[in-house]
């Protein structure tokens, strides 16, 4: 910063706070700017690049400590403070207003540091799963079996539960959904969904969501036909590409399955593997057609839309096949999981995936990695998981399926007996 560079990637700043406490600062860019700063006329802003499409409160309050800390090293409050989002966009984050958020933050950070006792852990899986701290954190949850690490108990939710004494599994399994629903952040159905969450975990066992005495699953809920496809995409946000359709195809009349890895094995041929993607699903033109999440679908609308291969009709009859697996699976059962994502699931379901460590974000990095390398071990590291994920998500249906009738059968044994 003092000889003048246009750009620094990945400089890091150090700066005394006090008691021994320094401020560490490590944006991915810092970028020379005509201004004022102890080593002459100019000064240096800092950039974030971020996956995420829209400039998240988390995002801007780091941005917004940035900007603090090299306030402190250069002598002057940069003009801007920045974030880099998808799709080449740029957010300059209102300093004056987050600043006095992130001072707040700060000091509570450093009241924590100089505790004696270490503060309750947290977990908040959106926000501490990249945190290099994570595995210790998660450790001290589970030996606590803390109440963080159900789906749903959010920090504030977490601490209106505590003013009921609800600190642990055990005692949010015993209470009432009436005791929750009035407090902010609750009502009815989130009451009911924490109660039921407390008590899978406790048993160890799927639940079934009546409502009333009714199951919220019918058989029409999961369409069973002679051929069904399983649907999983893979997508390079950076690049703003869908690289992948895997499509597995089930025919239950002669006991098959097959893999179609529909592939863009360069930036430009998305439109042919969306192409080779509609000529399979057209080859089977009743098969329902499982995804998990709305993701496949949603992309499946934009893909037609860009290139026009559908008419309105067409289309709407495509997506009329589609169907959620995650949304039928978390309307009908609570599950002893601390996810509902599709790995958590399946996983406690008995599936797994062949590559322990692969995720959407590896995807991505292989996709990268194939590009600049031309490796196809690469590529076959990205088949073999969406193919995986696809498997996955046609044995959650398969769970379901069977879960769903057994709690239609044990229904009907005592209407048989009073018959």
């Amino acid at each position: 910063m003092a000889q003048g560079a246009d750009a620094i990637v990945g400089g890091v700043l150090i700066n005394p706070l006090r008691d021994g406490i320094y401020l560490v600062s490590k944006p991915n860019l810092w970028v020379k700017q005509p201004g004022w700063s102890l080593w002459g006329d100019w000064q240096y802003e800092p950039i974030d690049i971020k996956l995420g499409k829209k400039p998240k409160l988390d995002y801007q309050i780091i941005s917004a400590y940035h900007a603090y800390v090299v306030a402190q090293v250069q002598g002057n409050w940069p003009e801007a403070s920045w974030l880099a989002l998808r799709a080449g966009r740029y957010y300059a984050v209102d300093l004056p207003r987050q600043i006095p958020a992130m001072a707040e933050i700060l000091e509570a950070c450093v009241q924590d540091l100089q505790r004696d006792v270490a503060p309750e852990v947290f977990i908040a899986h959106s926000r501490c799963d990249l945190c290099h701290w994570f595995s210790h954190c998660y450790g001290q949850a589970q030996q606590a079996n803390h109440l963080s690490l159900l789906p749903g108990v959010t920090p504030a939710r977490y601490t209106h539960l505590q003013t009921l004494g609800l600190t642990t599994v055990a005692t949010l399994a015993q209470a009432q959904p009436t005791q929750l629903a009035h407090m902010p952040g609750f009502g009815d159905t989130v009451a009911e969904k924490l109660v039921h969450q407390a008590q899978a975990t406790c048993q160890g066992e799927a639940i079934a969501r009546t409502r009333g005495q009714r199951f919220p699953l019918s058989p029409t809920d999961l369409p069973s036909a002679e051929v069904e496809l399983y649907f999983d995409i893979e997508a390079a946000p950076d690049v703003n590409l869908i690289y992948l359709h895997g499509v597995l195809v089930v025919d239950h009349r002669r006991q098959t399955e097959v893999f179609h890895a529909l592939l863009a094995e360069t930036v430009d041929a998305e439109q042919q593997a969306w192409g080779q993607f509609l000529a399979v699903v057209q080859r089977y033109p009743d098969a329902p057609i499982y995804h998990f999440c709305p993701y496949e679908a949603q992309t499946v609308r934009k893909l037609s839309e860009q290139y026009g291969s559908l008419s309105p009709a067409a289309l709407e009859a495509l997506l009329d096949r589609f169907v959620d697996i995650h949304h039928r699976v978390t309307e009908a059962v609570t599950l002893p999981v601390e996810s509902y994502a599709l790995k958590h699931i399946a996983r406690w379901m008995g599936f797994q995936w062949r590559d322990a460590g692969a995720n959407g974000a590896q995807s991505i990095c292989w996709y990268n990695d194939w590009l600049e390398t031309g490796d196809r071990a690469h590529l076959e590291a990205i088949l073999r998981y969406n193919e995986d994920d696809c498997r996955a998500t046609y044995h959650v249906k398969q769970w379901l399926s069977e879960f769903a009738q057994a709690w239609w059968q044990n229904q009907a044994l005592p209407a048989a007996a009073l018959g």
